[in-house]
């Protein structure tokens, strides 16, 4: 892409930053994961930083990281990825009501996979996590197979009030893996496209 996802230009700020203000709407504390080294645009001073130690280890990994820095200030996190622009309150606000004291991990699944970085997952699974990456087991669907895990079809997800659609499209579940992906997000949030990434 051209540079860190988490410096894409984003309108008046950068990718991370927007996911950030966005979350913090609805989220407290906010936990920020980054890999070894890994340089962040300027966040808000109440922001957690968090260091993943082990890099390449996938987004299990991370949200080990994450959920350990939680230890004691919350029992559930939401978990999103730097690259999803349209991170949605509202999407948040819908999965943690569904988790009630019944599950350990909210996942939707829509277009045909789950999305483990638009999730909620009790701070309980930590354990269960460390497992998995003791066993080098490391997609997020092994951590769904052994815990109480709700998979919320998509057709139960556009029950969510007030949630961000275009057309039938979930805008929360977008991420940006192609500069094509970030030109076309900047074109659905109306902001001007910059010449370059990079």
């Amino acid at each position: 892409m051209g540079r860190p996802k988490a410096w894409l230009p984003f309108g008046d700020e950068h990718l991370l930053q927007r996911v950030v203000r966005r979350l913090a709407t609805v989220a407290s504390p906010l936990v920020v994961v980054r890999a070894p080294g890994q340089d962040l645009p300027p966040l808000p001073p109440d922001v957690i930083l968090a260091d993943d130690p082990v890099e390449g280890r996938g987004p299990l990994q991370g949200i080990a990281v994450g959920l350990a820095s939680l230890t004691g200030a919350a029992d559930a996190a939401f978990v999103s990825s730097t690259d999803a622009p349209f991170v949605d309150p509202a999407l948040v606000r819908f999965l943690w009501e569904l988790r009630g004291a019944s599950h350990d991990v909210v996942v939707p699944r829509a277009g045909g996979h789950y999305h483990p970085l638009a999730a909620v997952y009790g701070t309980s699974v930590k354990s269960e996590i460390d497992h998995l990456l003791a066993e080098d087991r490391l997609r997020p669907f092994f951590l769904f197979e052994r815990v109480r895990t709700l998979v919320v079809p998509e057709d139960r997800l556009h029950e969510a009030p007030g949630l961000a659609l275009s057309g039938d499209e979930i805008l929360a579940l977008r991420n940006l893996n192609t500069q094509d992906d970030w030109r076309a997000a900047l074109d659905v949030a109306g902001l001007p496209r910059p010449r370059d990434p990079a």
